[in-house]
């Protein structure tokens, strides 16, 4: 029963109607008490207060969403409207709160609290259907659900290219889906400590001599961790699509964590103070994928896709190993590493040094580097995410001036949430796979 209740889906309807059903009941009725019961000398007045303190306390939720958010840019994200209306309907509640404490009578306290209590967590479930995030409460309690498993090396040498799928046959005893799994990739050469890394192996490479395939490195946002993109953007979910549509085929996935904890951001560069999560992504990631995977060796089949930071990450990456990644997906990449201030970011990650944080951008990369052959890169944003607009098209100009093949996805109505994740990823996989030298497909996963 218990574990029934860890899947129940938060963003379902049958749980928010209930929710939201209940604040509104309990908060109309804490307001109107005085008035029902006619338990004060003045209820017009009473009424009339806490009238205000709905008002007062929602303004004070919405400036507390302005300073922080656009503001200070304590979040990295600009706010949709929707959850700056959630964030008011919950400081509305608090103000609420105060005032029923203030004038008295226990029990209508602990209706007031109570209210108070349903639109918080009203709030909260609004929040997160906004951002896409917790599908139910297993995901927002367990960082990450898959089981670990130890991967043997691989012994022979692989071909360099993807298998040719016009000639490949699946075993009778393939299985049906792709599996999902817990690695550990150790930091031999950065000596980085990196959580446990998430691999997703396709139909195809879980028979016992699985063909050559293409991979793909997924990075997830920050405050992140390496499942992220599997629970909640629903990476696997897509490729097994795929697969089950190419008899099995489909990319190898390997999601490695390039921060080392939810709120470090070593922004993808080695540095003395965040440690060498570049050598861990780009030396120790890529050596481990190589010794343990069935995948091909070349540049046309590796990919890197990301989100927010991740995708800053896929971006830096991608263009300054061409010689490892040949194609990228970008999900609302900033225009350079970013963790905090301008101050703190060059302070952190680069010894001091304007230079070389000026050099670290995707465009300074690109420049530098001079025209790319046969890299593709795939950007995408929502549509509400203005801040994330500029700096993938502007990303997107440089890419397309130094020769890279680019498409653009715009996910409708979404911002910088995993609406858009999915939406980019749904869509903009089918080129990065067909890139990568599988089958081409038409429409969305």
């Amino acid at each position: 029963m218990f574990h029934d209740l860890l899947r129940l889906p938060v963003t379902s309807r049958d749980v928010l109607v209930p929710v939201d059903v209940l604040a509104v009941l309990l908060t109309a009725w804490v307001v109107t008490a005085p008035v029902l019961r006619r338990s004060r000398a003045h209820p017009v007045r009473a009424v009339l207060v806490r009238l205000a303190a709905l008002l007062v306390g929602a303004g004070a939720g919405l400036v507390a969403v302005w300073w922080t958010g656009d503001v200070l840019d304590l979040f990295g994200v600009s706010f949709t409207p929707v959850t700056r209306m959630w964030i008011a309907f919950a400081g509305a509640a608090i103000a609420l709160l105060l005032v029923v404490l203030v004038q008295g009578g226990w029990t209508l306290r602990v209706v007031a609290v109570g209210a108070a209590a349903a639109v918080a967590l009203s709030a909260g479930l609004g929040v997160n259907v906004d951002f896409g995030f917790y599908k139910d409460l297993e995901q927002a309690i367990a960082t990450n659900p898959y089981a670990t498993r130890s991967l043997a090396v691989q012994h022979g040498v692989r071909s360099g290219s993807v298998v040719d799928a016009a000639r490949w046959r699946a075993p009778a005893d393939m299985p049906r889906a792709g599996e999902t799994l817990s690695v550990r990739i150790p930091g031999t050469v950065s000596h980085f400590r990196a959580r446990k890394a998430v691999v997703w192996l396709p139909p195809a490479a879980r028979v016992a001599h699985p063909p050559t395939l293409p991979v793909l490195v997924a990075l997830s946002g920050q405050p992140g961790q390496p499942a992220d993109m599997f629970q909640t953007g629903d990476l696997g979910r897509y490729l097994d699509r795929y697969a089950a549509a190419h008899h099995g085929l489909a990319p190898v996935v390997v999601s490695p964590d390039q921060l080392g904890a939810p709120e470090r951001n070593p922004m993808c560069v080695d540095s003395r103070r965040l440690g060498r999560s570049a050598t861990y992504v780009m030396t120790d990631t890529v050596r481990w994928i190589r010794q343990h995977l069935p995948v091909a060796t070349t540049p046309s089949a590796w990919g890197i896709i990301g989100f927010s930071q991740g995708a800053t990450c896929a971006m830096q990456f991608s263009t300054a190993h061409p010689g490892v990644f040949g194609s990228a997906l970008a999900i609302s990449s900033e225009a350079a590493p970013q963790n905090g201030s301008l101050q703190n970011t060059i302070a952190q990650g680069f010894g001091g040094s304007a230079a070389a944080y000026r050099a670290a951008s995707p465009s300074a990369i690109m420049t530098a580097h001079g025209r790319y052959r046969h890299h593709l890169t795939v950007f995408g944003f929502g549509q509400d995410d203005a801040p994330y607009r500029a700096s993938t098209l502007a990303l997107r100009a440089v890419a397309e001036r130094v020769g890279m093949q680019t498409s653009l996805l715009v996910s409708p109505g979404s911002a910088h949430d995993w609406n858009t994740v999915r939406y980019v990823l749904a869509h903009g996989l089918p080129r990065v796979i067909a890139h990568l030298g599988l089958p081409a497909m038409t429409g969305a996963l």
